[in-house]
């Protein structure tokens, strides 16, 4: 229980922190192009390599820590950060063919879905 505790508490300061950036960057560049997600993805992934490298792999970061950083507040922040993750760890495996299967399929499957919930929320109105 205290580790979905960490989790919920982290994502609330991540959520907190994106929409901060989105605001700011909304407010900077205008609506015309979403500045404000493309930079939190962009930074998420930047920071979830630093925390990768620094925090878990040198420091051995606790169970707990990467719980509240990683899993909370930068997936409150951005899932993205995840992802890029999930995928360079799958090339630096040797698994290229998997890393690029995961990306198509994220990226096709998660546009479909959209797509088909679009549809579904749309037919119901």
């Amino acid at each position: 229980m205290m580790h979905l505790l960490l989790v919920c508490a982290g994502g609330a300061i991540g959520a907190g922190l994106r929409h901060l950036a989105n605001m700011v960057l909304l407010r900077w560049f205008g609506p015309g192009f979403p500045w404000g997600t493309m930079a939190v993805n962009v930074s998420g992934s930047l920071v979830m390599g630093f925390f990768a490298a620094l925090l878990a792999r040198k420091l051995g970061a606790s169970t707990e820590w990467r719980l509240f950083f990683a899993t909370g507040i930068l997936g409150g922040y951005t899932t993205f950060s995840a992802f890029s993750l999930e995928t360079v760890n799958l090339w630096l495996d040797g698994r290229e063919m998997a890393a690029a299967a995961y990306v198509a399929v994220s990226v096709i499957f998660g546009l479909l879905a959209l797509c088909a919930g679009l549809w579904f929320g749309r037919s119901l109105l």
